[in-house]
């Protein structure tokens, strides 16, 4: 049996929703913070959560502020940036710290896609409260997409359109000439990073570099899978999460 708790944040003036999702017994657990990537939400890895939940394992799934066009969290799309992301993710992982069902001293930090990239920086940022890192297609590609895009300030549109989403200047103005492997790699502790050969987002160079910068770092390749798995690749992904969180606090 497994307890789901609503919760909102109230942090850097905005109101941020998530679900927390525990076993029903009271205990103090490792828990995985989930956090979505470009336009999804929390929605997108709740069934990861109650998987893990029902293992013995705490989850916590929440909504960028501004991060979706369905975003149960508030501020506008135009608002978010990378930044505000990371600035969203450090309010999660306090309230998280703090929780009375989670043992603070084991917590994870999952990302899939844009927020691969984001919980990526904000490891490097609270290393000692990072048991470990799991990373799904991480978008470390997003700056060099967009710096290569608008090469230039003055080419950065006051809004910019992206798979059925408004992107405000700030979002590529905060992105320019920001080296995201030069900001990565200070975390000593172990990555996971899963990948699809076929993912026609995110190239293959990107993870064969995080290699380079990361000490302790896994990365597996699935086949035939893309930038989003397949109902297969993805209880893959649950099983391995929770196989890697058991060692990592063995």
């Amino acid at each position: 049996m497994i307890k789901k708790t609503e919760v909102r944040l109230v942090e850097n003036g905005r109101e941020l929703y998530g679900l927390l999702t525990t076993p029903e017994e009271e205990g103090k657990y490792p828990a995985v913070i989930f956090s979505h990537g470009y336009n999804g939400t929390g929605r997108d890895f709740e069934w990861m959560g109650e998987y893990l939940a029902a293992n013995g394992v705490a989850a916590f799934c929440f909504d960028f502020c501004g991060g979706s066009v369905n975003s149960r969290s508030s501020m506008a799309t135009t608002d978010m940036t990378i930044f505000t992301e990371k600035e969203d993710l450090h309010s999660v992982v306090r309230y998280i710290k703090k929780n009375s069902a989670v043992d603070p001293d084991k917590i994870f930090l999952f990302g899939g896609s844009q927020g691969g990239l984001v919980s990526a920086l904000v490891t490097e940022e609270i290393k000692e409260d990072v048991r470990g890192l799991i990373l799904l297609f991480p978008a470390m590609c997003i700056a060099d997409n967009w710096n290569e895009r608008f090469p230039n300030e003055k080419d950065i549109p006051k809004v910019q359109e992206l798979w059925g989403m408004n992107l405000g200047k700030n979002f590529f103005l905060t992105l320019h000439g920001f080296d995201v492997y030069g900001h990565i790699g200070g975390y000593g502790r172990s990555v996971q990073v899963i990948y699809g050969e076929n993912d026609p987002i995110v190239s293959l160079d990107y993870m064969e570099r995080l290699k380079t910068v990361y000490k302790d770092m896994k990365l597996d390749i699935f086949k035939g899978e893309g930038h989003g798995f397949s109902e297969e690749g993805n209880r893959r992904v649950a099983e391995m999460t929770l196989e890697f969180v058991r060692q990592k606090i063995a």
